[in-house]
């Protein structure tokens, strides 16, 4: 299927899922004192930025070098994902990823996994390698989106403040379901593709 600016976008949104995140970035930027909040989402959100771009111009070549398949990147992301899900659903004691209280994130848990997280490189890769010649658009698509989730991730005291600690935590347990069946989903789907070809 060819992929226009308008659907690239939207791919890569619902692939980074911003707002469905809310309920990891709200725990993990409450453990960064306030005057560095906006600094640390930035910082975050540029890391992310650099992977997936990186991804996008040679995650094929690093995934030859390795001698490494899309499939296996499907089956690991979705064995990470599928982590994070029962985390999110049966709570965890440092939040979702385990990050020590008070302590700042560097690279993990925002910038890699949760915004560049192997569903997103596996995007970035597959818009690359099945139209190269439209790379200047996958990168206008993916600065939006980036963009978008830096925005939601700025934002996320004032949504949680606006939707309240208890709508949060329901959000929280619903997406750790939903998340559940994507992360089995993409575990089946990479097995298939491995087994059946």
């Amino acid at each position: 299927m060819d992929h226009s600016f308008l659907s690239a976008l939207i791919l890569l949104l619902l692939v980074l899922d911003p707002l469905g995140s809310l309920p990891i970035f709200i725990p993990i930027m409450n453990g960064v004192p306030r005057e560095r909040r906006r600094r640390v989402a930035l910082r975050e959100v540029a890391i992310a930025f650099a992977v997936l771009l990186g991804f996008m111009f040679a995650g094929e070549a690093f995934l030859r070098v390795m001698h490494l398949s899309e499939r296996s990147l499907e089956v690991a992301g979705g064995v990470i994902l599928l982590m994070v899900a029962i985390r999110m659903i049966f709570g965890h004691e440092g939040g979702v990823y385990g990050m020590p209280e008070g302590k700042e994130p560097l690279i993990f848990p925002l910038a890699v996994p949760l915004l560049a997280g192997p569903s997103a490189m596996a995007t970035v890769l597959l818009l690359a390698s099945r139209q190269p010649e439209k790379v200047m658009t996958w990168m206008a698509a993916l600065t939006v989106a980036m963009a978008v989730s830096g925005a939601v991730l700025l934002l996320c005291e004032r949504i949680r403040r606006l939707l309240g600690d208890s709508v949060v935590a329901a959000t929280e347990k619903l997406m750790g379901l939903v998340l559940t069946a994507i992360a089995v989903e993409m575990i089946l789907a990479g097995l298939k593709r491995y087994f059946l070809g």
